[in-house]
């Protein structure tokens, strides 16, 4: 099993969780978030007086999936979340050693 972070632009969060449901991903985990990579913020102006924006608002998504999906998942974030321009995201992928169902004990795969 694999974990997969994805940080992304909130605009294109319906467009991913879509994606992820058509290729039959059932578990997503969605949290709000702030930060930035290279596009370091920007400025805007607000009644007359210039200020800072240099934490974006962004959507952290984690799914876990078993091994035969990491690729056909991540390649469904990808597709779905990608304009071509600064500020897209990020994926990361971790390996799960273990995955518990809290209300019947189930493991493994079958507890996803």
């Amino acid at each position: 099993m694999h974990k997969i972070e994805a940080i992304l632009q909130p605009s294109k969060l319906d467009t991913v969780k879509d994606a992820l449901v058509e290729i039959g991903v059932l578990g997503i985990t969605i949290t709000e978030a702030r930060g930035h990579g290279r596009q370091k913020g920007h400025t805007e102006f607000y009644r007359g007086r210039e200020y800072s924006v240099d934490l974006l608002p962004k959507v952290k998504l984690e799914v876990v999936v078993p091994d035969d999906m990491v690729e056909k998942t991540i390649q469904a974030i990808i597709d779905a979340a990608r304009t071509g321009k600064i500020g897209d995201g990020k994926i990361f992928v971790s390996q799960i050693s273990e995955a518990i169902r809290i209300r019947n004990d189930e493991r493994s795969d079958t507890a996803l």
